[in-house]
């Protein structure tokens, strides 16, 4: 696959054509770009942040997160109670401070006092600085497993690090989202194998690369890792489109579509731009 070019509509506009409007952004790269900015993306962090509370245990434990600092779960963790390791790709880079209130949502309440955050810095892909069965949760959200491109390697430290009973939240690029970025890449060859691919590796608009993966996929590699899938599902099912129309013009429309989404019985990954599962390592038996 030859890597993203851009084309004529992403070039700047000239001096003289000043009051052009701004080039539209295609729709995969929109879901590609994550600009918190827009009605889509506040939409999608609510429920992903609605998402990670939700699958947190509710009694205190030890979690460790892979996700980056750009991700909220880890100060989740911690104001459900819990001893949270992040683990930073680099020193100068630090865990952004929660707000109030994100995205319209008032913080979880708390149930017990607030745990500890410890940031290390340190390889996502191989957890070589923590011993094993040492973690009650990992969180890999954000799509970090798809831009570790060994990915069964990852998920085979995963699986290491978490104790007998512990469980996984990860997030991963989908088969959808790969698909429409190699058509507007003009990858036709790949875009024709793109479905019954092994393994889907798709150039990004930022020129990095990322993997993808069906909902089968996915149960297979945790499978592979040895650990037991609890469900696999689109992140959200709703459409951009619907979300910017309803936005706008309601200041509370983004719990109600929230709930909306949290409600949604459609399971089919093909709906999807990104995937999340939960997962547990098995307690051996006697």
């Amino acid at each position: 696959m030859r890597p993203y070019s851009g084309s004529a509509s992403d070039a700047s506009p000239s001096a003289g054509a000043a009051s052009d409007p701004p080039p539209s952004r295609s729709p995969a790269r929109h879901f590609a770009m994550t600009d918190s900015l827009s009605a889509y993306w506040r939409f999608y962090w609510a429920v992903a942040d609605t998402q990670v509370t939700r699958w947190l245990p509710r009694e205190p434990g030890r979690v460790l997160d892979l996700s980056s600092p750009e991700f909220r779960g880890a100060a989740r963790a911690v104001a459900s109670g819990h001893d949270v390791v992040a683990l930073l790709p680099s020193a100068d880079m630090r865990l952004r401070r929660p707000l109030t209130l994100v995205n319209g949502h008032a913080p979880a309440p708390r149930r017990q006092p607030p745990g500890r955050l410890r940031q290390v810095v340190g390889d996502t892909t191989f957890l070589s600085g923590f011993a094993s069965d040492v973690f009650d949760s990992v969180i890999a959200d954000n799509r970090i497993l798809s831009r570790h491109l060994a990915t069964e390697a990852s998920l085979g430290e995963i699986a290491r690090v978490l104790r007998p009973g512990g469980r996984t939240l990860i997030c991963v690029d989908s088969v959808v989202l790969g698909m429409a970025l190699l058509a507007e890449q003009d990858c036709w060859p790949e875009l024709s194998f793109a479905p019954s691919a092994d393994v889907l590796l798709v150039p990004w608009p930022d020129g990095s690369i990322t993997r993808c993966f069906t909902a089968e996929q996915v149960a297979e590699l945790l499978t592979d890792a040895g650990l037991e899938p609890e469900w696999i599902k689109p992140r959200t099912v709703l459409s951009a489109s619907t979300v910017e129309m309803m936005l706008p013009g309601d200041s509370r429309a983004l719990n109600k579509l929230v709930e909306m989404e949290l409600k949604a019985a459609e399971s089919d990954d093909y709906v999807g731009v990104h995937l999340i599962a939960s997962a547990r390592k098995p307690t051996p038996t006697r």
